[in-house]
């Protein structure tokens, strides 16, 4: 069998890390575990296991893309690599399953499953998490930063960029479909993930890095996130806009205008109902997913400034 080496990023998990580090225990023939500055024990809790554990340099701002990059770096060996988050638990079997589909497709360079919420039902956010996660089996444009890859072609694309902040693992699967790769996601569990979101404001922000996220990565590949940001600067910036003019102009004009977000969420709560959702969560994502165009473009903005001025690209954390 083709041998497979886990590389699982962190940063103040606790608990989750020392699920995380469980899970892999015997399925990986090394194990690299990379620090982004933990101020709790992750790094001693990492050490029990044996993993090699690398510390990130504080003085250069840190991102997920670049922790993955020194994680790879570290390894001694290179067949085929599985990137983890640190609130992530490896779901049995997912390894084995894995590998088998790289080995038997030398057509594809990526290899993802699906990933689900430990806490699903603790709160609406997390319920909104639980769907993102659960797209179709089969050849796929994108995936979240848990992948199986084939270690060569990171090396020959150059890892991540370290330099995205949001959407890092978007990123990267469209240089590697652009390299003529093909990526696909299996049906398997692959993760359990602890997404720990019980709060607005922590939603809040998770949006505002989506939103960075769509402007970084769409402003590398145009071609990437276009419905999103068109959906952005519609219902986040255009039609506000146009609501506030029309209060000088007519009130009715103002309260036509509104109805548009009532249609954009009826049809987006009826979208969500046909995939399978129940009613009652249903509506209540809809209710998130319309929301969410404000921080989105709070996020997108926050690319474009940055980019302008030159300031550094600095993570958004929620949790």
């Amino acid at each position: 069998m083709t041998p497979v080496d886990v590389v699982l990023i962190g940063r103040n998990e606790g608990q989750r890390l020392i699920d995380a580090l469980a899970s892999v225990g015997g399925q990986a023939r090394q194990l690299v575990y990379v620090d982004s500055g933990s101020t709790d024990n992750s790094v001693a809790e990492a050490q029990k296991t044996g993993a090699t554990v690398v510390s990130l340099d504080m003085s250069v701002p840190f991102t997920a893309a670049r922790a993955r990059n020194a994680g790879f770096a570290a390894l001694h060996a290179h067949d085929y690599v599985l990137f983890i988050d640190g609130d992530c638990s490896l779901v049995p079997g997912f390894v084995d399953a894995a590998r088998a589909h790289l080995d038997d497709h030398d057509e594809v360079g990526l290899v993802t499953g699906w990933r689900s919420e430990v806490r699903r039902d603790e709160s609406l956010y997390n319920q909104l998490c639980d769907w993102e996660w659960h797209r179709p089996a089969g050849e796929i444009a994108t995936c979240g930063g848990d992948m199986m890859v084939r270690a060569r072609i990171w090396a020959e694309l150059g890892g991540m960029n370290p330099q995205v902040i949001a959407a890092e693992d978007d990123e990267f699967c469209q240089r590697l479909r652009k390299a003529g790769w093909q990526l696909h996601r299996i049906p398997v569990g692959m993760t359990r993930h602890d997404a720990a979101m019980s709060r607005f404001s922590q939603w809040w922000k998770r949006a505002v890095r989506t939103g960075h996220g769509f402007a970084q990565v769409g402003h590398l590949h145009p071609d990437f996130f276009v419905a999103e940001r068109r959906r952005v600067l519609i219902y986040g910036l255009a039609l506000p806009l146009a609501i506030l003019l029309s209060l000088f102009l007519s009130p009715w004009l103002a309260v036509a205008l509104l109805g548009f977000y009532a249609l954009n969420y009826i049809r987006t709560a009826r979208g969500l109902i046909r995939e399978g959702l129940p009613r009652k969560e249903a509506f209540g994502h809809a209710l998130l997913l319309t929301l969410s165009k404000f921080p989105n473009l709070i996020g997108m903005a926050k690319y474009f400034w940055r980019h302008l001025t030159g300031s550094d690209m600095r993570i958004i954390e929620y949790k």
